[in-house]
């Protein structure tokens, strides 16, 4: 993953009263689209330093029905705890804030999430109280364009229980000296598939009802064609609970899990689930591999996502500044 450094200074904290609203923001992020529109003041995409600016959101509590509903989705069991891919849902109106303010380098539509990391220092319980921390890295080169990283925090009083990094990339003239990514672990290609998953045309609709994550090339065909896209694809984040799903008796309450997208899911499709242990005792608390992939699984190119599992320890990190 090619993370960029955080920036030296402390972010201008910038507080907010209640979640933005997310279908204006997405007006916005798509203006960049339209020719010449990025040269004006209130829209993102001129390019430069991302803002080093942190939105701020206290008092944010899961619904205990939005919940449910985005468990059926992605096919969590439903407990009296988060799934701890949903945080990521309630930080997501802050992703589209600070990607669609004017001063953003580049417009929200059309970046590629490359990776994302969760930490779950322990599980956050439906009604319970959460703040929420959002902010950008400075750009970093690759050799596809620019990358950039979105971290969120989530913490409950204090203490950080939750917290994540999404790599993106917009795509451009990029440096061919640039690292790509950090080593990664991947499931060895002859391991058997442990399930197969069949997913529906309307799937990226019905992920964006429980997400609030309407990106036009997860809707249909139609918004995904003049995107660059065949067919509408499935949403990474999906891809990644649904893992987590398949991964769910084996999970501890504190664990990293990481995951890497490598290529769209066209929607409809078929695809295999399959994991590998890394370490030989088979331990409880070993690192587990997994990969999502369809098609020609003896190729890289066949694989949409790789992801593995770390435990790490059961309590909260640090304490607020």
């Amino acid at each position: 993953m090619a993370t960029a450094a955080k920036t030296e200074t402390r972010p201008r904290t910038r507080k907010l009263t209640s979640a933005p609203s997310i279908l204006p923001l997405y007006a916005r992020a798509a203006l960049p689209l339209v020719p010449g529109a990025s040269r004006l003041p209130f829209v993102p995409g001129g390019g430069g330093e991302i803002p080093d600016i942190q939105l701020q959101l206290d008092g944010v509590v899961g619904d205990a029905s939005a919940v449910a509903a985005y468990a059926k989705v992605c096919g969590l069991t439903l407990r009296d705890s988060l799934p701890p891919t949903y945080p990521h849902v309630l930080a997501f109106p802050l992703h589209m804030a600070l990607m669609s303010d004017g001063s953003f380098p580049f417009g929200a539509v059309g970046l590629v999430h490359l990776a994302n990391r969760i930490t779950q220092y322990r599980r956050l319980g439906i009604g319970e109280e959460l703040s929420l921390r959002v902010q950008a890295t400075r750009v970093a080169k690759h050799p596809k364009g620019r990358s950039f990283d979105v971290v969120t925090e989530v913490r409950v009083g204090r203490q950080i229980a939750w917290e994540s990094t999404s790599t993106f990339l917009s795509r451009g003239k990029g440096d061919p000296g640039a690292a790509s990514g950090e080593a990664f672990p991947i499931v060895e290609e002859d391991a058997p598939a442990s399930a197969e998953w069949t997913l529906p045309g309307d799937l990226g609709r019905r992920y964006a009802a429980v997400s609030g994550d309407r990106n036009p090339i997860h809707m249909h065909s139609l918004t995904a064609k003049p995107l660059g896209f065949p067919a509408a694809i499935a949403h990474g984040m999906w891809t990644k609970a649904r893992a987590l799903a398949a991964l769910d008796a084996r999970l501890p309450d504190a664990f990293t899990v990481d995951v890497r997208f490598r290529r769209p899911i066209l929607l409809p499709a078929k695809v295999e689930f399959a994991t590998q242990d890394h370490q030989q005792d088979q331990r409880q608390d070993s690192e587990i591999d997994f990969t999502v992939r369809g098609g020609d699984k003896k190729r890289i190119a066949g694989r949409h996502l790789d992801g593995r599992v770390l435990p790490v320890k059961a309590k909260s990190k640090g304490k607020a500044k």
